[in-house]
Formats: structure tokens, C-alpha cells, sequence
């Protein structure tokens, strides 16, 4: 998506928010901004989600080219990689994607690649659902726009996590 972000040319800062103690020690905050109350227009909705599937398409990337064992650290302790595929596929799936309805079994189906492929596809059709008001239950604390920038980021610090950590160039020195 380089060229789409190129073209929307620079970011533009539209709120400065004090975050919850999470956001000192993971970097975002658990809580929508006053941004991200309404209901997202399709056009904005479609957006959002292109940009989550962007960040899943590189974390998979990163995952697929990446050492299996990782360099020690404080993220994680000493996760190996398929432990970080793991813990993210488990929190989307079990954590995020009920927010919006979609319930899935902690059965590790999600783990394999049609598997994953199918629990993403209902995902993305949860959130368009919510977004349309066909989920009753609704969120309590969170909102579809955070849920989405939160699931991206979780995506995308996980799979920079991978490449901090890649043993990769170390074994080829």
C-alpha cells in the first residue's frame, strides 16, 4: 500500500490523548479516541479494513521469512516465533473478533493457513455486520474504528517484534 499512503501525502495529528497505564508499556492506548465513536461510512469502513488486511498480509510475511527461534528480549521473554503467530492468531480470534459477534472454539483450528484464510474472512464480514447494526450485542467499552486500529497495531507490533528478534542474518554471517 506504499503508493495509497504516499498519495494521502503527510499525517496529520487530529488528537494529542493522555492513554491508560497500557499505553507507557505497550505503546497504544485501550481506549478509542473522541475520533472513533461514530458509525464509519462504507467508503471509510472499507478503508479500514484494506488497511487490516494490509497488516495481516505483512505479518504473514514476516512470519513465513523469519528464524523460528527468536533473540531473548524483554517482549515476550523468549517466545519463539510460532509462539508470537500463536498469541496473536489466539487474541484476534478469541479476544477481538467476539467484539463484534464472531464466536470462535480455543480449539487451534485458526492456526492453519485455511483455517486462518476462513476466520479472517468472518471477521471482516463481523465487523461490516456491526458496522451495519446487525449484531445486537453491542460493545461496551470499545468501538468498531478502535477495534480495528487496535487489531492492526497488535497485527503489526507483533511482526516487528519478529523482525527485532529474526536469528536469520546472524546465521548467514
Amino acid at each position: 500500500m506504499a503508493d495509497v499512503l504516499d498519495a494521502a501525502g503527510p499525517l496529520e495529528i487530529v488528537e494529542d490523548r493522555i492513554g491508560t497505564g497500557s499505553t507507557d508499556f505497550w505503546g497504544i492506548s485501550f481506549s478509542p479516541s473522541s475520533t472513533e465513536h461514530d458509525t464509519l461510512s462504507d467508503a471509510e469502513l472499507e478503508r479500514r479494513l484494506t488497511l487490516l488486511q494490509a497488516a495481516w498480509a505483512y505479518f504473514d510475511d514476516i512470519a513465513a521469512r523469519v528464524s523460528t527461534e527468536m533473540r531473548a528480549g524483554p517482549r515476550g521473554g523468549g517466545r519463539d516465533r510460532d509462539k508470537i503467530i500463536r498469541h496473536v492468531i489466539r487474541v484476534e480470534s478469541l479476544d477481538f473478533a467476539k467484539q463484534v459477534g464472531v464466536l470462535e472454539e480455543d480449539d487451534g483450528v485458526a492456526l492453519t493457513p485455511v483455517a486462518l484464510r476462513q476466520h479472517r474472512a468472518n471477521f471482516v464480514a463481523g465487523m461490516r455486520d456491526y458496522n451495519a447494526g446487525k449484531v445486537a450485542k453491542q460493545m461496551r467499552s470499545w468501538t468498531l474504528p478502535f477495534l480495528i486500529r487496535h487489531a492492526a497495531f497488535h497485527t503489526l507490533d507483533h511482526a516487528w517484534e519478529m523482525e527485532d528478534k529474526d536469528l536469520s542474518a546472524d546465521a548467514s554471517a
